[in-house]
């Protein structure tokens, strides 16, 4: 199919900004041009000839704006095919001009979700018209190039520019699609809205930020993140982030958000494999590490505390590949900026949604995200022996790893430290005996230490050789028919044990 020549142009924007370059360049190329309202006000500011829509419907804006351009007299113009002869004898009948170029920029909607509370507001955003114009030029492809948005312009300009008017059918056919898409996000930011209050137990989410990664979780996987990652972090260095990585940065971003004092994690797929809550970052990094220096190699650092060269030096003494933090001083980004592939990351205050959802099977589980964080208001004592404070300060801090921890698991922790954790097994007895086998391993003395397990134990069997370890305190949620009996072994052991009343199962 021939190259065709833009010859009329509808444009009905909201913002004006970069407009001017537009409408000049579709002036010099004799190109007749129809516009609404503001937009028409503004063309004409610029000494550029336009023609009004109430010109070519015989019709005024009515209804507060509401009703503008939804006419016979512009849907046919853009709809009527060109290479029909039918189409194009009622175009001859009713006078009406063909449009070869619609360009629209919707109302905001979105942005004034964010920004209002106001109702009434809100809905006025809501775009009728616009969205009418891009679908119709979208579907009649063939024939009409559309531009559904502002970040659509500068291929515009180069195409005006390099074509000399004329479009391809690629090109429309490109255009085509990028606005179904921009119309289907449209109407589902407004279904969303709607929603809140709704719920219409329906799926419908979009995202049109993409994320080229070098490949999924593995080499021969395809892989791609959608979203805005420049909402959530100031990258300062380092290569490309991975698909892997994402999912350890997102495990790391759930941990931390638990602690509010002065708190160093090291992730690794997944889990953390070091803990610690200090009064300054440098003793933190420190005691996290102590917690098993072999898997920190090659993990991901995340602290809730800015990062001094102090603790910097210490830190640049292992390799590692990422590094989350709220801030970093002038003199630890130079230092951690001397490894070319160390990618560092700054947060920002964008919070993660309150829901998570992945693909199963032929469809997707929906769920609301874990944001329990239990408090000692939360803990209900179960066994004759009151916990001391500071087992009571541990149980808390170990079940913030827990919870954070792929089921079954334990986690072991003295002094606000983990010691070790078991994780991903399928047995609670065997996630048990691999924290403690590993805690040992790196010579952490369980003797005084606190137990946390993201479930019920179903027999008394957990308890009884965490206690034969060292472990003197014990969180959990309850609910297992046979709890007694492990509250029972725990008072006759002086072992004190806590009920959460709430399971942290993590799949």
């Amino acid at each position: 199919m021939k190259d065709k020549r833009i010859k009329s142009a509808l444009i009905s924007v909201y913002y004006k900004d970069r407009l001017e370059e537009i409408v000049r360049l579709l002036a010099g190329l004799d190109i007749r041009i129809f516009s609404t309202g503001g937009t028409y006000s503004f063309i004409k500011e610029l000494g550029i000839d336009a023609e009004t829509v109430e010109s070519l419907t015989t019709y005024p804006s009515i209804l507060g704006g509401r009703v503008k351009t939804l006419h016979p007299s512009v849907f046919g113009g853009i709809l009527a095919r060109r290479e029909d002869p039918g189409d194009q004898g009622q175009l001859q009948k009713y006078k009406i001009p063909e449009i070869d170029l619609v360009i629209v920029d919707l109302y905001p909607f979105e942005e004034t979700v964010k920004s209002s509370g106001n109702e009434e507001e809100i809905i006025e955003k809501i775009d009728i018209g616009g969205i009418s114009l891009i679908r119709a030029a979208a579907k009649n492809f063939n024939d009409v190039l559309v531009i559904s948005d502002r970040s659509q312009y500068d291929r515009l300009i180069e195409l005006l520019k390099t074509k000399k008017g004329f479009t391809s059918l690629d090109d429309r056919r490109r255009f085509a699609a990028e606005s179904f898409m921009r119309s289907s996000h449209y109407d589902t930011m407004i279904f969303r809205y709607f929603n809140e209050k709704e719920k219409v137990n329906v799926f419908r989410e979009s995202i049109n930020l993409s994320y080229p990664l070098r490949y999924g979780e593995n080499p021969h996987q395809a892989g791609l993140f959608y979203g805005n990652l420049d909402a959530m972090f100031e990258k300062l260095h380092g290569k490309e982030i991975s698909y892997n990585n994402l999912l350890d940065i997102d495990a790391a971003i759930d941990l931390i958000d638990d602690f509010s004092e002065t708190t160093c994690a090291i992730i690794k797929h997944n889990n953390a494999c070091g803990v610690a809550s200090r009064e300054n970052l440098l003793t933190a990094w420190k005691d996290a590490l102590e917690c098993d220096p072999i898997s920190a190699y090659g993990g991901i650092i995340i602290t809730n505390s800015t990062v001094d060269e102090t603790t910097a030096s210490e830190i640049d003494k292992i390799f590692f590949e990422i590094i989350i933090a709220p801030s970093f001083t002038d003199g630890s980004i130079e230092l951690l900026k001397k490894k070319k592939n160390r990618i560092i990351l700054v947060r920002k205050g964008f919070k993660k949604p309150a829901y998570s959802f992945r693909s199963v099977l032929n469809g997707v589980l929906w769920q609301e995200r874990d944001l329990k964080t239990e408090t000692i208001s939360d803990l209900k004592v179960v066994t004759s022996r009151q916990p001391t404070a500071e087992e009571m300060e541990d149980m808390l801090f170990a079940n913030k790893i827990v919870k954070h921890s792929k089921s079954n698991a334990i986690v072991l922790a003295k002094n606000k430290q983990l010691c070790a954790s078991g994780a991903g097994q399928t047995s609670r007895v065997d996630a048990l005996k691999q924290a403690i086998e590993k805690a040992v391993s790196f010579g952490f003395n369980l003797s005084g230490a606190v137990m946390a397990s993201d479930a019920f134990f179903p027999f008394p069997d957990s308890v009884e050789i965490a206690h034969k370890a060292g472990i003197t305190a014990v969180i959990q949620p309850g609910g297992s028919v046979r709890d007694q009996e492990s509250v029972d072994y725990c008072s006759a052991n002086n072992v004190a044990m806590v009920f959460t009343g709430t399971r942290h199962f993590k799949h």
